[in-house]
């Protein structure tokens, strides 16, 4: 602890695009965060299919603690539902598959022979998506590393395993497998015993705060740190850390929206919703920190305009921001959650074939389809928690955007525009920071979620956006694209 009676805390964040190492320094009035170290997370394309580069990922992991520098404990968030599978000795049995490789493609209906979609939604809570871990097994099975593997870790507790040596299964992500019963938080044993799923696979589960280690010392020699330095389990799937840190005031009724390669819509609730109209609407009920429920939707999110700018080569979003917001609003309009926009590709061919395909005028310049792209999200974004709210009976009077997209101006207002209600934008490191916010806690830190959610709200700047334009027109629109619905089973 410094002498000002603060504490510091590194938090590995790593996204689909990007990974992070931040740095926070808390305190009872104090939430400071500062990036460490940036790197980039290039999945590869093998002949086997598509995978990430976990060992880069890893090096910059270790790169960021040693920029860090000295720290009171660590903790690790990432994207969900992937996974290492390691060997009885500890190793590593190949590079983890990326969730938009296409070997689950035809699994889902396997599953579903066994299982039927309605009671696999009433077991888990979870929303269909092709990616989903229990799709990814099943699609292993018979393989020859699935039947050498004796141990399976998701993408941060893999991290935490080869930081500490320790192995743990952390639970907000293992709400992400689709093989845990939300309303006990544990693993659904008869529902992975029907499907040939071997639970024995995985490690023991964690809650947030709990501890989860102690860094080696070769990899405090490698990182250059003081020690000992625990390790501290956070909300490790980044979505969970991100919703604790939404800066909502207590009492007040939120719709959060973390947004970033994806958008993920929705409330934070008490209890699941796993009704019939829940999962025909592809709502999804994963855990959250604190015993809550993140009660979501799935939106295909930023990732449409990156795979674009990758694909025309332009490194600088800020232009193509410009030109767009010069364009008519709601010319071209797609929906952003549509299947056809998972894989990477010529987005911008996809986008205007979408386009094509509904009889409507087709975006061609960067300019056009950008504004394609952001008005598409607005209205995916206003469909999602009208949807929510009404599934869940619970009202919103205030949209907390927080992740990358706060940083995105137009976005933010076409989506108070799209929502008809005030949207709070910030803080755009959310994930990094409810990981911090755990790892306080945990480290002495006093107070509930409430209370540090009115920490991030006095420290971290916020920008309030008001809704403007004409209402009827996002209406219009909305029904414009009800009929490209994404496939539900």
């Amino acid at each position: 602890m410094s002498a000002d009676g603060t504490k510091t805390f590194a938090a590995v964040d790593l996204g689909a695009s990007s990974g992070r190492v931040m740095v926070g320094r808390v305190g009872p009035d104090t939430l400071h965060l500062t990036e460490a170290h940036r790197f980039p997370n290039r999945p590869v394309h093998l002949p086997e299919g598509l995978r990430w580069d976990i060992l880069g990922l890893y090096g910059g992991v270790l790169d960021g603690l040693r920029a860090a520098g000295p720290v009171d404990s660590v903790g690790i968030d990432s994207w969900a539902v992937d996974y290492g599978l390691l060997a009885a000795d500890g190793s590593l049995l190949g590079n983890p598959v990326h969730y938009r490789d296409r070997r689950t493609e035809g699994v889902p209906e396997q599953v579903w022979a066994t299982v039927p979609p309605d009671a696999l939604y009433r077991a888990t809570g979870i929303q269909y998506a092709p990616f989903n871990t229990l799709y990814q097994l099943v699609a292993a099975q018979g393989t020859p590393q699935l039947a050498a593997a004796r141990r399976l870790l998701l993408i941060p507790d893999l991290i935490a395993y080869w930081l500490t040596g320790e192995q743990g299964t952390e639970r907000t992500n293992a709400s992400t497998t689709q093989l845990i019963d939300p309303r006990t938080g544990d693993w659904n044993r008869p529902l992975a015993d029907r499907l040939g799923i071997d639970l024995a696979l995985f490690a023991p589960l964690r809650r947030p705060g709990d501890p989860a280690g102690t860094l080696l010392p070769a990899v405090q020699a490698q990182a250059g740190l003081p020690g000992p330095v625990p390790v501290t389990a956070v909300g490790s799937h980044d979505t969970a850390s991100a919703v604790a840190a939404v800066p909502a005031g207590r009492g007040e009724r939120f719709a959060y929206l973390c947004t970033g390669t994806w958008s993920l819509a929705g409330l934070e609730l008490d209890a699941p919703v796993t009704t019939g109209a829940s999962r025909a609407a592809n709502f999804t009920n994963e855990l959250g920190v604190d015993g809550t429920v993140r009660f979501l939707r799935n939106i295909m999110g930023l990732w449409l305009l990156q795979e674009c700018m990758r694909t025309w080569e332009l490194a600088d979003v800020t232009s193509l921001l410009a030109e767009a917001a010069r364009m008519p609003a709601l010319r071209y309009v797609v929906d952003a959650a549509a299947p056809e926009f998972l894989a990477p590709g010529d987005m911008p061919g996809r986008i205007a074939a979408a386009c094509r395909a509904t009889g409507g005028p087709v975006p061609s310049s960067p300019g056009e389809i950008t504004r394609c792209v952001l008005d598409s999200l607005a209205l995916a974004h206003r469909r999602a928690i009208c949807e929510a709210q009404r599934l869940a009976d619970r009202e919103a009077d205030i949209v907390h955007l927080v992740g990358g997209g706060a940083r995105n101006a137009l976005l933010c207002q076409l989506t108070a525009d799209a929502c008809g209600v005030p949207v709070v934008a910030g803080p755009a490191e959310a994930a990094a920071l409810g990981n911090v916010l755990v790892q306080a806690r945990a480290h002495g830190l006093p107070g509930d979620l409430a209370s540090t959610r009115e920490l991030i709200a006095r420290t971290q700047p916020l920008t309030r956006y008001e809704p403007s334009g004409d209402p009827t027109a996002w209406e219009a629109a909305a029904r414009r694209t009800d009929e490209a619905r994404p496939l539900t089973a």
